[in-house]
């Protein structure tokens, strides 16, 4: 499987936070799965550290890159397409990283692994 990481998972994961779900944590850690995290999670990220919304995530908002490569996951730069894509997509859903990553779930026929469930009204594949 290709999965794609939401923000809250690729934290939850790195910290070895146990909200993060059962199936969720067994399908990151199946080293036959591609585990992907967005560029929009890199921003997300530093944004809301730089903002002191994230003051736990020093670790990972000092060096998004290595943290990512460190967990043996790759990363998923954005596209000018998916930037369309997002900013096109229907519905009430305003938060624009979330909008990101749904585009490229839906670009890249991904699982996002994600706890919100308002993202199952964009016809993605959602694992939690």
């Amino acid at each position: 499987m290709r999965l794609l990481l939401d923000t809250h998972a690729f934290l939850w994961w790195y910290e070895g936070n146990r909200r993060m779900s059962l199936p969720a944590r067994q399908a990151v850690d199946d080293d036959s799965n591609q585990v992907l995290v967005s560029a929009a999670t890199a921003w997300e990220i530093t944004t809301k550290h730089r903002l002191g919304k994230l003051p736990s995530a020093d670790p990972i908002a000092s060096d998004i890159p290595g943290a990512i490569a460190a967990q043996g996951f790759q990363e998923l730069p954005i596209t000018v397409a998916e930037a369309a894509r997002a900013g096109a997509l229907p519905g009430p859903h305003r938060d624009p990283f979330d909008r990101m990553l749904i585009a490229q779930a839906l670009s890249h026929n991904l699982i996002l692994i994600s706890n919100e469930t308002l993202f199952d009204r964009y016809a993605i594949n959602r694992l939690w």
